[in-house]
């Protein structure tokens, strides 16, 4: 109402930061070519900083540019959760309303808890991957919307942030990378001290090459003659400008006071103090301006006019003069979006309140409270609850302040704002003892806890709520938030007050958030704190507390110690959770007894079970069970080796993680891709998707595990320097703290394998001893068949090796006892077994060629192109030992099939050794199929003209779906040329097919690829 009041004090000409103006015009001209720009802009309070960012965002918007603006808003002492950002998003739907909603289709939901215009946020119980996955699907959104035109996002006042903005920008900075989008935050440098919650991010921020950091230095004399000029629109005095320099020190927003009151000298004078002169101003106002100027101080960083009114009590004609008092003083300025009033600089605002007495603080803060309360339209919608609950706080009213902060404390948990709904929940506490006694008892724990207590199931709405289940939500909040250590405090300080409370219930609860934190605060296993709240709900009548204990130890039994009893733990927990209806829980629990039917054997029954799991939990939205089962089910498939099938899986799962942005669940997705990519011979992919598991995970664990098939791939292709680079790098992702059967054997199968590439077998038998010590528990055969046979492989590469005779015996016996204990009982473990004791035989010098044969055989039937060539090498090596005419011309052709092999996937080792052995053979592998000089090669091969083309599409890696497609077949037609084409060129499986038409040139126009099972 008052916006188009001109000011006097501000220089219409931008002064300096020419280098400064030049770092940000280069920033947004590398936006224009597609790389993202993540800015940081420091300066004291006063020195510029906004002036800076609108003058670039002057000249972006200019140039084509959408420039989208927000503020951190702080309310009181407190920041308002995610307030740039939603102020932000607000303005790129106001420029850019269609291609928002595109951006956002499909997870409305999710981004409504940053701008709620989107919709309804999701009402499901809160997870430990819900902020991750908020922060995921917003920088998802903005390089949508950046894809195809430039976009600059300008947040100012970062060092009045909440915590949960100050990691969602943290994620953007570290995330971005694509899209023509500029990002860029301010901050006051002078207010960060040593304990600023802003001061760790800052120093984060400072290691990553992408952020650029500008620090806004005070203007020079020069520069403070040309603001001043711009300021009085004449030349001024050069002693003035001595003078003003001398007392602004170059302040930006000094210089602009001490103008004013240089000018206007008369009326307001020049006093000793620059704090002082910020009151100048204000104290020259008629009264009730003042008045109006000290209600505005205390609301906010910018008060709405109609709360302003309610609050103020002034007739609205004496408020309008008021308000253009203000304004025409150039203390206030109407507000960006036109509906209210904010100061035109903070260090006024702040001189304003600090003048402030501490009950008229305490009852200007009531006086809103009082006014929102009877008439919430007041404020913005997602503003309401925590303005009323910081009203009320400051207050000091306890018996209204408690339930206003409950309730901003659930709203803040809706928008996975669990800093700020951790913070809420210590004033609740704080405020527990001085709040009346019958304020305490209307309460109820529903909305505000995750704690089922009633042990018969009962609604949360019959009991009231008590002091501990604050302590359990805000262990959640702190777990939620990655404030670990707070939550370990929490959950101490409540076991000791359960130590006088009969509820073995909540204290069972508590024992399982504690497993999980000394789990990741990498402290111990967490089996102690579980088996304690085992025994809490011994013998109890069920409830969901006692199905999530029973859920809970099923799951890490499956990890650390597998087998019958936590296969019998897994079947506890889902009747459990059936008993009491708690469906997520018991779709979790089934997830883990499947993957325990499968390692016990029970192959056909397991994978079932997580089939139809999987399709229950998408259809009924049960969104962490369904990113589980794309991890645990292709798993599962690999392990048995149905690799086709779980790549399969795994790219439709990688698909889901990133629609709901589960950051771990696609950093395991793309670790268990990995793994199957290798099996497939896609060993290309295979690396590319590990490093995707490294660079998308933030916690350890997936993380080591795709160091691991990084160092497999390294392994296979003869760089055994990477591979031990990234088996140091595993070890430490693991740690020592929680060891795990799927830990210590795949990190002992590598350990082998990079010591028997150097020739330490003694160091490899030592491995190998670790690992055994540690056991190979049932159901991980899995890994313990590929440790095995990576230990036979070495002794019976160094039998020869004088220094590997000693102990030899021994090694030897302890690997055959171990494989007369492990599980067969799938395709892909017989074939391991067979191997094994083939290379057993070796060692001892007496494999021969119906040895090997079975082994090939085995391998024939599977998909493993690498492994299958492997053999074919033992294989061959076994014939030409044996010497007859037959078995050399058989030899020849499985060493050109194990060569092409090895040549397509770069297994150097391998393919150095069919050729050394096919040149003491006298064996040539690039002979050809017979064919006159004329004939085309395709045709020598038998292959007909539609299995050229389906053989050229194989070459190319496409699956049978896609081969239908293009060919405009059926895919049971496309699979019965695949068939075709195998038995024709004798090989076993696609990468074969593919390798070998990459040796004979039959497509030489093309660049082919390791082939997709399909």
């Amino acid at each position: 109402m008052l916006g188009g009041v001109e000011t006097r004090s501000v220089s219409p000409v931008f002064v300096g930061r020419a280098e400064e103006l030049d770092t940000l015009n280069d920033a947004l001209a590398r936006a224009d070519a597609g790389e993202p720009q993540a800015l940081l802009v420091g300066g004291e309070a006063g020195v510029g900083k906004t002036r800076l960012v609108e003058e670039f965002a002057t000249a972006a918007a200019r140039k084509g540019a959408v420039v989208a603006l927000g503020g951190c808003v702080e309310i009181g002492a407190d920041g308002l959760p995610f307030a740039p950002f939603s102020t932000a998003l607000r303005a790129l739907r106001r420029e850019l309303p269609d291609e928002l909603a595109a951006a956002a289709a499909g997870q409305e939901e999710e981004l409504a808890r940053l701008l709620p215009e989107l919709g309804d946020t999701g009402t499901g119980r809160p997870d430990e991957e819900g902020m991750a996955r908020l922060f995921e699907l917003t920088a998802r959104l903005l390089e949508r919307i950046a894809a195809d035109r430039t976009v600059v996002v300008a947040l100012e006042d970062l060092h009045w942030a909440d915590a949960s903005t100050r990691h969602l920008l943290a994620y953007l900075f570290r995330t971005l990378r694509t899209g023509r989008l500029v990002v860029l935050a301010t901050y006051r440098s002078d207010d960060i001290h040593r304990r600023h919650p802003l001061r760790p991010l800052l120093a984060e921020l400072d290691r990553l090459r992408t952020v650029r950091r500008i620090e806004l230095a005070r203007f020079n004399r020069a520069e403070v003659a040309c603001q001043i000029a711009g300021i009085h629109a004449a030349e001024p005095d050069p002693a003035q400008v001595d003078e003003i320099f001398q007392r602004s020190d170059g302040n930006a927003f000094f210089v602009e006071e001490l103008a004013v009151a240089a000018h206007e000298g008369s009326r307001t004078g020049l006093t000793d103090s620059l704090r002082d002169l910020l009151l100048v101003r204000v104290e020259a106002l008629p009264e009730s301006a003042q008045r109006v100027v000290r209600i505005v101080a205390e609301g906010g960083s910018t008060v709405e006019y109609r709360l302003l009114a309610a609050v103020a009590g002034l007739a609205e004609d004496d408020l309008i003069e008021a308000l253009r008092a203000a304004v025409n003083a150039n203390i206030l300025l109407a507000a960006p979006t036109g509906d209210g009033y904010r100061f035109r600089h903070s260090l006024v605002r702040e001189a304003v309140g600090d003048d402030l007495l501490p009950g008229e603080r305490s009852r200007l803060n009531r006086r809103y409270a009082e006014a929102l309360e009877a008439d919430p339209s007041l404020v913005p919608a997602d503003q309401r609850v925590t303005r009323l609950a910081s009203y009320w706080y400051h207050a000091h009213d306890a018996a209204k302040a408690l339930p206003a902060v409950l309730d901003a404390s659930v709203a803040a948990r809706r928008r996975h704002a669990y800093s700020e709904q951790l913070r809420l929940l210590e004033r609740a506490m704080e405020l527990w003892d001085p709040a009346p006694e019958d304020v305490r008892a209307a309460l109820r724990p529903a909305g505000y806890t995750d704690v089922y207590r009633a042990a018969d199931g009962g609604d949360q709405t019959d009991t009231a709520l008590r002091y501990l289940d604050l302590m359990a939500a805000a262990a959640v909040a702190s777990r939620f938030c990655g404030e670990r250590e707070r939550a370990l405090k929490i959950t101490k300080r409540a076991l000791r007050l359960l130590e006088d409370e009969d509820d073995p219930l909540l204290a069972a609860w508590f024992w399982v958030q504690r497993s999980r934190l000394v789990q990741a605060k990498g402290r111990d296993d967490g089996w102690k704190e579980l088996a304690t709240a085992q025994e809490l709900v011994r013998g109890l009548p069920p409830s969901e507390v006692h199905a999530e204990v029973l859920t809970n130890v099923a799951s890490w039994s499956m990890l650390h110690q597998p087998g019958a009893e936590a296969l019998a733990a897994a079947e506890r927990a889902v009747e459990y959770a059936r008993m009491v209806g708690a469906r997520e829980v018991e779709l979790n629990a089934r997830v883990t007894r499947g993957v325990l039917l499968v390692d016990a054997g029970d192959i056909e029954a397991g994978l079932a079970e997580m089939y139809e799991i999987k399709e229950q939990a998408l259809a009924g939205s049960f969104t962490h069970v369904a990113g589980r089962t794309y991890v645990n089910l292709p798993s599962e498939l690999e392990a048995v080796g149905r690799s086709g099938e779980a790549a399969g899986i795994l790219e439709e799962g990688i698909g889901f993680a990133q629609k709901y942005g589960l950051l771990d669940t696609a950093a395991w997705i793309w670790g268990n891709l990995s793994d199957s990519l290798f099996s497939l011979g896609r060993w290309d992919e295979s690396a590319e998707a590990a490093s995707n598991a490294l660079r998308r995970g933030h916690s350890a664990k997936p993380q080591g595990t795709a160091a691991l098939c990084l160092a497999n791939v390294a392994l296979a292709r003869g760089d055994t320097a990477e591979a031990g680079r990234q088996l140091a790098a595993a070890h430490g992702h693991f740690g020592t703290h929680d060891p795990m059967p799927q830990q210590w054997l795949p990190l002992g199968f590598i350990a082998i394998g990079v010591a028997a590439s150097e020739g330490r077998i003694l160091d490899a038998r030592g491995e190998l001893d670790r690992a055994l010590d540690a056991g190979i528990p049932p159901g991980t055969q899995r890994y313990g068949w590929k440790l095995l046979l990576a230990a036979a492989t070495a002794e019976a590469d160094s039998r020869n090796l004088p220094a590997a005779r000693q102990g030899r015996e021994e090694a030897l016996e302890r690997i055959f006892s171990t494989v007369k204990r492990l599980a067969t009982g799938a395709p892909i473990w017989v074939a391991h077994e067979k191997w094994v004791r083939a290379e057993l035989q070796r060692a001892e010098g007496i494999a021969g060629p119906d040895t090997w044969s079975e082994v090939v055989t085995a391998f024939e039937r599977l998909e493993r192109p690498y492994d299958l060539a492997r053999v074919r090498h033992r294989l061959a090596e076994a014939l030409l030992t044996a010497g007859g005419e037959d078995d050399r011309d058989r030899a020849t052709e499985l060493l050109r099939l194990a060569h092409a092999v090895a040549d397509h996937l770069g297994a150097r080792p391998l393919a150095d050794a069919v050729g050394l052995l096919a040149q003491r053979a006298r064996l040539s592998l690039r002979q050809v199929p017979q064919q006159s000089p004329a004939a085309d090669p395709v045709q020598a091969l038998g292959l007909t003209s539609r299995e050229r083309d389906v053989l050229r599409l194989v070459s190319s890696g496409r699956t049978n779906r896609q081969i239908a497609e293009e060919l405009f077949i059926s895919p049971k037609t496309a699979s019965v040329h695949v068939s075709n084409i195998l038995g024709k060129l004798g090989v076993s499986g696609r990468g074969e097919a593919a390798a070998l038409a990459h040796r004979l040139g039959l497509f030489p126009s093309e660049t082919l690829s390791a082939p997709t099972a399909g």
